[in-house]
């Protein structure tokens, strides 16, 4: 009896305390787990496989026999065929041709620009949109300087039975041969698809993908038309526990991209008889001026990050009780918003920075001798641009900024082709802005969450979280909350935007906190085998579902 009394004190306590929400999940509805129906017998065989230690092995020695073949891309390599280095390419397409025999004697295959791979797995029903699956096979390049601090050769593709190891494991070679490992396993069970299956690889994504994805996505919308996919999935942030709970985040948008440079030029001389400020001088005003105005991060009920809290509040029982009380306040209360966004921003600075247009004083140059006048100094500052704004609006910001303080320095001003003097008659010199490199880029448009393509993504996202899901240890199925989010940075998927309203950047493993973390372009970067293992899964999962589903 006295247990039944403790039990409905708390069951009230808990309906106290969401009283003013009668159903707390709704905050953040979630898809249910998607299995296979049709093919729901090939499903459960290769399930069976999935949890075998020969599968694990047998999938690791694919991604180190990849890592092994150093596929490094630079910034300023000469186009395909005039610079040797894209030659390392072929090498790892022949790895390719031996490690899955049954994808290339089945799929078609374009090269495009010589190393941008395009494969075809041809459907029965050509009324089908095709599903495109992407990945890319270059890698930044390794430091020789700390290629002995690593604990294994970073091109050795060692595994220890837990780890491959090696530069490309976790960034994207793991995209790339578990795709592909999911394509042979498929045509190893004689499964036939439906829906056409492409699969698209870039080979220079590390170098803004001018000679790979921009490439392959001309060659893409020439094959297929406008909007010619269902639906595209590239990598994106893997899961991650956040108050007790795995949050798989699919990208729904990128932000922008834009370099602003910043060039003083003034007269020269001998520093025997210098101005009040050199060009350095000038520019280290701007760039402190520039930095004190930076944009701030602010939570709107339109962002990402608002529907991130509202999942939290629905999901995560390790949330404080008072945030999550704001939380769900914040649906109509301003000051409760604003609580909500100085309690999530302060305890993540990563989603406070994925929420304003962020900027980087990356380059500073300026000054050739100690004793000359430098006559020109400059600046790139690095900014990669929120959803809710663009690079019009970046421009006239930087303008606004930086206009009235070169006019307070005595300089002449211009941005970005238009002149506007600050004193015609001055001489100290001239302040220009312009777009550095001419790599600006508009945020991504959002794919939209309340469509089909959505839910067999989300729902194959939570299907595919059976022990041991995605390198979790203890991950069930139903245990991962789908939220929509958006990335900091730039993916190949900027050159497919009219192939599809429907891109998702996503990678289906999870990510462990403590030392194993942060690898990715660093010293010992490295993919447990796990991880791997589940996003064969993932991917086996996906083009089953996207193949019985008929409404994309």
């Amino acid at each position: 009896m006295r247990q039944l009394l403790v039990c409905l004190l708390a069951l009230s306590l808990v309906l106290c305390l969401y009283s003013d929400v009668p159903d707390l999940p709704q905050l953040c509805p979630q898809v249910p787990p998607l299995l296979p129906k049709l093919h729901g017998k090939l499903w459960g065989a290769l399930e069976r496989w999935f949890s075998t230690q020969r599968f694990a092995d047998r999938t690791a020695e694919l991604l180190g026999g990849a890592v092994r073949i150093p596929t490094e891309v630079y910034d300023a390599m000469a186009p395909v065929g005039e610079d040797p280095r894209w030659d390392v390419f072929s090498q790892l397409h022949q790895f390719l041709l031996q490690a899955f025999p049954l994808t290339h004697a089945t799929l078609s295959l374009n090269k495009v620009n010589a190393y941008g791979l395009v494969y075809a797995w041809k459907g029965t029903d050509d009324t089908l949109k095709p599903l495109l699956l992407t990945a890319h096979q270059d890698v930044v390049p390794v430091d020789p300087s700390n290629a002995a601090n690593w604990t294994n050769p970073p091109y050795s593709g060692y595994y220890d039975g837990v780890r491959v190891w090696g530069r490309g494991a976790a960034d994207d070679k793991n995209g790339l041969i578990s795709i592909l490992t999911s394509v042979e396993l498929l045509i190893e069970r004689t499964f036939t698809p439906k829906r056409t299956v492409v699969l698209a690889f870039g080979f220079d994504e590390e170098a803004a993908g001018l000679q790979g994805a921009c490439e392959i996505g001309k060659y893409l919308l020439q094959t297929y038309g406008e909007s010619g996919f269902a639906m595209l999935v590239d990598e994106g942030d893997p899961i991650e526990d956040t108050y007790g709970v795995p949050f798989a985040r699919p990208a729904v948008s990128e932000k922008g991209y834009f370099d602003l440079a910043i060039d003083v030029s003034a007269p020269g001389g001998h520093s025997s008889v210098p101005p009040r400020h050199t060009t350095i001088g000038l520019l280290a005003s701007l760039l402190v001026a520039y930095e004190a105005a930076a944009p701030p991060s602010r939570l709107t009920r339109a962002s990402p990050a608002y529907t991130h809290a509202q999942c939290l509040a629905a999901h995560a029982p390790r949330l404080p009780a008072a945030l999550r009380t704001d939380i769900r306040a914040a649906r109509t209360s301003d000051a409760a918003l604003r609580r909500v966004e100085a309690a999530l921003f302060a305890g993540d600075p990563a989603l406070a920075a994925r929420e304003r247009t962020t900027q980087a004083v990356d380059v500073v140059w300026g000054g050739m001798k100690s004793n000359v006048l430098p006559e020109r100094a400059g600046a790139v500052v690095n900014h990669r641009i929120a959803v809710h704004s663009s690079v019009t609006a970046l421009k006239e910001h930087a303008s606004a900024v930086l206009g009235p303080i070169a006019a307070s320095l005595g300089l002449t001003f211009s941005a970005f082709g238009n002149t506007e003097d600050a004193s015609s008659d001055s001489s100290a010199g001239h302040v220009r802005l312009s777009d550095a490199w001419g790599t600006a880029l508009e945020p991504a448009p959002v794919s939209p969450t309340d469509s089909a393509q959505w839910r067999v993504l989300a729902g194959t996202i939570r299907a595919a979280g059976g022990p041991p899901a995605a390198g979790h240890p203890s991950l069930k199925e139903h245990d991962v909350v789908v939220v929509p989010s958006l990335l900091g940075g730039n993916t190949d998927t900027q050159f497919y935007w009219e192939l599809t309203p429907h891109i998702f950047r996503y990678n289906h493993y999870y990510a462990r906190k403590g030392p194993a973390d942060g690898r990715i372009h660093a010293v010992d970067e490295a993919c447990e085998v796990q991880a791997l293992v589940g996003m064969v899964r993932f991917f086996v999962g996906l083009i089953l579902n996207v193949d019985e589903s008929e409404d994309l």
